[in-house]
């Protein structure tokens, strides 16, 4: 596969940040910087406010109160244009799984030669080669999700937001992602992912995001967070308590 390796961007940054519905805070964020490699993983007990946050990362929600800073620059179109984001359900065209890629791959104004070469990369990338002409929209759970991501990459961003991608998935699928996610990060590609499996943040992460209620309970080095919490609240979740 071609070198993606990108220039690893400097930082970003979530200040007083505050989301509100019917009178509750459901994100309140005080400060959170992200200005490692990564990959970051955002662990908490549901409601814990993970999947809002990343939708402020990314620019899908706006805040109440408060900004998303990249770079010392409020977050704008230019910044979330080097940015992608797949979801727990990958939402795919209703085309091939060639034609997927080929679709994000004319936007970016590859000419045919180009697009096709760049098509069977990332195809052997997510192990999809004999896959090329089936409908995208009959994969399997696993090879739907692996498609997303590859479609993610070939707008080659240099932050990528995953949704607990890995949700639902037997382990064999499981580790395939795992491993075009870890291949990924190696390219420079930031990577901040949700995720509930401790096992799976054991395995990926460079730091880690503990949350709840909304709030940022704990951040810091993966081995550190998980071998030593800091916070009573990261406690009692990687000890598998109930967190409310």
């Amino acid at each position: 596969m071609r070198d993606l390796t990108f220039e690893m961007t400097q930082s970003l940054q979530v200040r007083d940040l505050v989301i509100r519905r019917n009178g509750q805070a459901l994100l309140d964020v005080v400060e959170l910087t992200l200005d490692g490699p990564g990959p970051t993983l955002l662990l908490g007990p549901n409601g814990a406010g993970k999947s809002l946050l990343l939708r402020c990362l990314h620019g899908l929600i706006s805040p109440d109160q408060g900004q998303v800073v990249q770079d010392g620059t409020p977050l704008n179109a230019s910044h979330t244009a080097r940015q992608a984001m797949v979801f727990q359900q990958p939402v795919l065209l209703r085309r091939s799984v060639s034609a997927n890629l080929d679709f994000v791959l004319k936007r970016q104004g590859l000419t045919r030669r180009a697009r096709k070469l760049r098509i069977a990369e990332l195809l052997a990338e997510g192990g999809l080669e004999g896959k090329a002409r089936q409908p995208a929209r009959s994969l399997s759970g696993g090879e739907a999700q692996r498609l997303a991501i590859l479609r993610a990459l070939a707008m080659t961003p240099e932050t990528l937001f995953l949704d607990e991608p890995t949700s639902a998935l037997d382990p064999s699928a499981v580790q395939m992602i795992e491993r075009m996610i870890l291949r990924a990060s190696a390219r420079g590609v930031r990577i901040v992912m949700v995720t509930h499996d401790i096992g799976q943040a054991r395995r990926l992460a460079a730091d880690i995001v503990m949350m709840q209620g909304g709030r940022v309970v704990e951040h810091g080095p993966a081995k550190r967070v998980l071998a030593a919490p800091e916070s009573a609240a990261s406690r009692r979740y990687l000890s598998g308590a109930l967190v409310t």
